[in-house]
């Protein structure tokens, strides 16, 4: 199969060679040159020259033919290196390259499946606990206690709007639309929808913002990665009567956000670690209800959003996170 191959490549070049020596010959024939045993001798020639041209380079190629002329049976059948001439040694690196290059998309389709289904596993044992909390409540002869019910439908809010932002960060770039938004405007929005929170934990927000501070981001996303640190910061302050103070700062060529709560604090050792998807960390297990992808999902978020993301915190002091919007 391999020489057809060859024969098929060159065919179109040992057709122009002979017609370039019948050429040559026409030529010499009317310069009134008429010699045949010379003529005959030429040709001969012309045809060993062209055969030992063609031989020696089926030789080089001759494993490289071999192999593109039989379908492979795996994807590391393109690795191999049999290649000797130039051209076929570029088409080899070319190919090389290509696997690289589909391994990565591959690996990277790969963990974003794998991470899809942890997450919705994850999300959907989480689930369980508000839906048997409802029930109970329903079970129960006395009068439906609707602040606990509320709290628990709450829980499954927040649920749903964790699948959907992990679904739709995707095709992110699609659903985004930078504008000028007012800080606070959001700010205080993201606080009313989280106040049955507050109240619950009996934590006290305070916005020190000015209403003149704007920002280029996306109005939705904003409000869901400052959703995901209030609700953290709430969520991590066991003791009541504690507050959370959320402020802004503006310079010249950026704002910067600051949600300062009073809470347990994260440890050193889980300080790097805290955004990474599923890492729920020391904190995450004295709740028992972190998914491990809210602070993940929230700066994955920034960084599209060309927002920088920093987290500081003590143990026992409390957490900042802060969030800087270049201009």
């Amino acid at each position: 199969m391999g020489w057809k191959l060859f024969l098929r490549d060159y065919a179109s070049f040992i057709v122009f060679q002979f017609f370039l020596v019948g050429f040559i010959m026409v030529l010499y024939w009317l310069d009134g040159f008429r010699n045949v045993d010379t003529a005959i001798y030429s040709f001969c020639i012309s045809l060993v020259l062209l055969a030992s041209f063609l031989l020696i380079r089926y030789l080089m190629r001759q494993r490289y033919l071999l192999k593109i002329s039989q379908l492979p049976k795996t994807m590391e059948d393109v690795l191999q290196k049999n290649a000797k001439s130039p051209e076929a040694v570029q088409v080899e690196k070319y190919m090389h390259e290509l696997y690289r290059l589909y391994q990565h998309e591959l690996q990277s389709l790969y963990a974003g499946h794998k991470r899809h289904d942890q997450f919705i596993n994850q999300w959907v044992h989480q689930m369980k606990t508000p839906i048997s909390v409802i029930e109970l409540l329903l079970q129960d002869e006395r009068p439906l206690d609707k602040k606990n019910v509320q709290e628990e439908i709450d829980r499954l809010r927040r649920g749903l709007d964790m699948v959907l932002v992990n679904a739709r960060l995707e095709n992110f770039e699609e659903d985004m639309q930078v504008e000028q938004v007012a800080l606070k405007a959001i700010v205080t929005a993201t606080v009313n929808e989280n106040k049955r929170l507050f109240i619950t934990k009996r934590v006290f927000p305070e916005i020190h913002i000015e209403d003149d501070i704007i920002v280029a981001s996306d109005s939705k996303w904003l409000r869901f990665i400052i959703g995901q640190f209030v609700t953290n910061a709430v969520k991590y302050t066991f003791e009541a009567n504690k507050k959370i103070a959320i402020s802004a700062i503006k310079k010249d060529d950026y704002v910067q956000l600051a949600i300062c709560d009073e809470g347990i604090g994260i440890p050193t050792s889980d300080l790097s670690r805290v955004t990474k998807a599923f890492f729920t960390g020391e904190n995450g297990r004295k709740t028992g209800e972190s998914t491990g992808m809210g602070l993940y999902l929230a700066k994955e978020i920034c960084e599209k959003l060309g927002h920088e993301l920093n987290i500081t915190s003590e143990v026992g002091k409390g957490t900042i996170v802060t969030v800087t919007f270049t201009n």
